[in-house]
């Protein structure tokens, strides 16, 4: 997964290839590799790493004017060099890089592929070992290439060369992102238009399920069926103010997509060279001193903190109370002996914050921020600090750096109880592996979301978000985003709590939203719908596989209990955004709102 960059044309390809993977870093990885076409085959080359491994393996005599390349983040198989991209089928003559996750690789290569013997332990290795199988039995590659396309289940975009064919670059995407690019002489494949932006700003959009010829001459776009579909490309009209938002029409879904690539980016970050969670032993030290922890945050942070006080109390066993910053700084509650504070923001420049910060130092607390931005204000004040590494978040209505936050928190409180021995009786790696993963499955299920967005949400001046434990604190953020962006008036309800006053406002069609990804109150919230059902309301369900009934509206993948908000989140970011769009708003720029509330 991650960046795909592909190049066809007359100069020499490798420099193309790996420019176009250094900007594409951003998307996260563990290796890279590029293939060249030269007269003498094709030539790979891939390492574990960062881009700067691979290029100190290129071989700077090796020359060839058509090439496709790779970073990846491990979905299937350990990350290392064997199953870094590209891929090559037994006897090298197809050779292929792919990003998605493909569902039902276990049976094409039970049905398929028995006999063929596997180099890496990917499900990309299937797509190019299959294609290179119906080519043996006769078919033509671009046959080939299309019945294998047929085949498959989840999500992909892929480039593939084939070492008889010179002049050609095959390529194919469903759910994943995936450009070609235009230009005099040359064509391209990127992922993302920033990654060619060096040699070309015309681009052509390409559908799912589509099969994209690529020659340096010209491309040819076909259906699976094999008709031919004219497109006409367009300019990224893309200047250095907005070059990180690529050819997305806002930055928030953008920040939205980028989601699992953070979570990657985090693991990565909190890991040492044996592949072990860590974080700086002064923090450590400062966290098995502390009697109790005060989470100090506005906003999307708070909602952040609620659930980080779940991680730290049920995973370290350290007490945590949770405040909102600008209530704090003028109504102290009694301290204990020992408290530290941690002070969460995305920009690091949060004034009702900074004025806690300037309090609780005067007393002599120890203090740690968790923000995005390295050197910002609460960063450099405070005793200690834990990046977020979301990178820039420009769109006023957070979203990366919310999911980044309840990451780090996890790994914050995950490092802590391993250091007073306490078994969490999981991998806290593998877990978040898993929910980037069913992160990704919701970012590529947009239509479910938009779809729930003008069922429920197109014409309603209010909604309600009702969830129980972890999910009422999902439910809060959920509300927040609705309200920010679309104007809608949401609120969020701990689902026995509507009952006792707020019920009163269900009117006839009024959206509720519930949550349902708790196992232990799965029954509780479902009977607060069959409530709120009677008096009118239009429920929406988002629950959780293993926890699912007939009539929920969205079924989220299977993670691991305490990591759900990670994922449950993601819908209410995508509804959120579809049901601004449907109202005309601006999404980026919301009315009254700033990114950094740098007033009290």
């Amino acid at each position: 997964m991650c960046g795909i960059v592909g190049y066809i044309g007359e100069n020499d390809s490798k420099e193309i290839l790996l420019k176009g993977l250094e900007k594409l870093e951003y998307r996260g990885y563990d290796s890279a590799g590029i293939a060249v076409r030269n007269g003498s085959g094709i030539t790979v080359f891939k390492e574990k790493g960062r881009i700067a491994d691979l290029r100190a393996i290129v071989e700077e005599d090796v020359f060839g004017t058509t090439g496709i390349g790779h970073t990846r983040w491990a979905t299937h198989g350990k990350p290392n060099r064997v199953n870094a991209h590209p891929h090559q089928n037994g006897n090298e003559r197809f050779t292929l890089v792919h990003n998605g996750v493909i569902e039902n690789y276990h049976h094409i290569q039970r049905d398929y592929l028995a006999d063929v013997p596997m180099e890496s332990d990917t499900d990309t290795e299937i797509i190019v070992q299959l294609i290179g199988k119906f080519v043996e039995e006769g078919m033509t590659t671009e046959e080939a290439f299309s019945k294998t396309l047929g085949l498959l289940k989840g999500s992909y975009a892929i480039a593939l060369l084939d070492a008889e064919e010179e002049e050609t670059i095959f390529v194919a995407k469903n759910k994943s992102p995936l450009l070609v690019g235009l230009g005099e002489g040359f064509n391209v494949v990127a992922s993302d238009a920033m990654a060619m932006l060096q040699v070309t700003d015309k681009f052509l959009e390409l559908m799912d399920k589509e099969i994209v010829i690529v020659r340096k001459e010209g491309v040819e776009i076909l259906t699976l069926e094999g008709e031919s579909i004219n497109r006409q490309p367009f300019t990224a009209e893309i200047d250095m103010s907005d070059i990180e938002k690529g050819t997305y029409p806002h930055y928030m879904l953008k920040e939205i997509d980028e989601q699992p690539a953070v979570m990657r980016k985090i693991i990565q970050a909190y890991q040492d060279e044996n592949d072990k969670l860590v974080i700086q032993p002064e923090i450590l030290d400062a966290l098995q001193e502390a009697d109790r922890i005060h989470i100090i945050a506005a906003g999307t942070s708070y909602h952040a903190g609620l659930i980080g006080k779940e991680y730290l109390e049920k995973m370290a066993g350290i007490p945590v109370e949770v405040h909102v910053s600008s209530e704090f700084g003028y109504n102290m509650p009694l301290l204990s002996e020992k408290p530290l504070f941690i002070f969460i923001s995305q920009s690091g420049e949060t004034a009702d914050s900074r004025q806690v910060l300037v309090k609780i130092k005067e007393l002599g607390h120890t203090s740690l921020t968790i923000t995005n931005v390295a050197g910002s204000t609460l960063s450099r004040e405070a005793d200690h600090t834990l990046l977020l590494y979301a990178g820039p978040e420009i769109a006023v209505a957070s979203t990366k750096a919310y999911t980044a936050q309840l990451a780090v928190l996890s790994i914050l409180a995950a490092v802590t109880a391993e250091a007073r021995g306490i078994d969490l009786g999981f991998n806290l790696v593998q877990e978040l592996g898993i929910v980037a993963n069913a992160i990704q499955a919701q970012i590529d299920a947009k239509e479910e979301m938009e779809q729930i967005a003008s069922e429920f949400l197109s014409t309603t001046r209010n909604c309600f978000f009702i969830g129980r434990v972890m999910d009422y604190f999902v439910g809060l953020e959920g509300a927040l985003k609705l309200k920010e962006i679309s104007y809608i008036q949401a609120e969020g309800f701990a689902g026995g709590e509507l009952k006792h006053g707020t019920i009163a406002l269900i009117e006839e069609g009024t959206p509720v939203i519930a949550l349902a990804t708790q196992e232990a109150v799965n029954l509780n919230i479902r009977g607060n719908v069959k409530e709120v059902a009677a008096r009118g309301a239009n429920p929406c369900i988002i629950s959780m596989e293993g926890l699912q009934e007939a009539g929920d509206s969205l079924v989220l993948p299977k993670v691991h209990e305490l990591l759900s908000p990670l994922v449950a989140v993601v819908p209410l970011q995508l509804i959120s955004y579809f049901a601004a769009l449907h109202r005309d708003c601006d999404v980026d720029k919301p009315r009254n709102l700033a990114k950094s509330v740098t007033v009290e």
